[in-house]
């Protein structure tokens, strides 16, 4: 069952062209599906590919947006009605509230492989924040919130690993910052719109994709 979801993994990044940095180390490897086979799956193998219409565009910048955070359809479009019915820019809202899950938090603090491998550690209990338990992939984590490892997961072979590391991987952003030694990440603002410009998809696109 596990290598039936990693072959899966692997044909989401292919279809998009795209890492999507959906399978933590693997990613980072000559192993990346990308780096052996960057065309699209299917069983005639490399072939050119189609030109996109301006809607194809902006279908394929929604679904590498939506893979990248691991979301299903509906719960991706509900965080884009949230962002329209607030003030500003809409599409810097709309990456501010998928940056601040906390699933994402936890991966971009260097505390999972992945976003897939820290939703599961969150929805176990494994973080707390500002003292307290949460054990929901989605909530919205504040500035000045502190992220933590619960204290009964702190000897888990997986947490004990990271400590070796020495921080050397994480995935930090301008947003938040990292206690490597004690393993306790903080939020210490809100995204802003220069913390985005790595993400490899063009959130501009998928806003006039929702709008029409």
């Amino acid at each position: 069952m596990k290598e039936s979801s990693e072959k899966n993994s692997c044909k989401l990044c292919r279809r998009e062209g795209k890492k999507l940095f959906l399978k933590g180390e693997r990613c980072f490897s000559v192993k990346c599906a990308i780096v052996k086979r960057n065309y699209p799956p299917g069983v005639h193998g490399p072939k050119k590919k189609p030109r996109l219409t301006p809607f194809g565009i902006q279908l394929r910048e929604k679904q590498k947006a939506k893979r990248f955070y691991g979301l299903r359809e509906k719960q991706f479009q509900n965080y884009f009605q949230k962002a329209v019915q607030k003030t500003g820019d809409t599409g810097e809202i709309f990456l501010s509230l998928l940056e601040r899950r906390l699933d994402n938090v936890v991966y971009r603090l260097g505390l999972a492989k992945s976003r897939k491998h820290a939703r599961q550690l969150v929805s176990h209990g494994h973080f707390l924040v500002s003292g307290k338990k949460v054990d929901i992939a989605s909530y919205q984590v504040r500035p000045s919130e502190i992220i933590s490892i619960n204290d009964h997961s702190k000897n888990d072979v997986f947490f004990l690993s990271l400590k070796e590391q020495d921080g050397s991987k994480e995935q930090l952003v301008g947003w938040l910052s990292l206690d490597w030694k004690n393993q306790d990440g903080k939020v210490i603002g809100l995204p802003k719109i220069g913390d985005f410009e790595h993400l490899d998809f063009d959130v501009k696109q998928i806003v006039e994709y929702y709008s029409k």
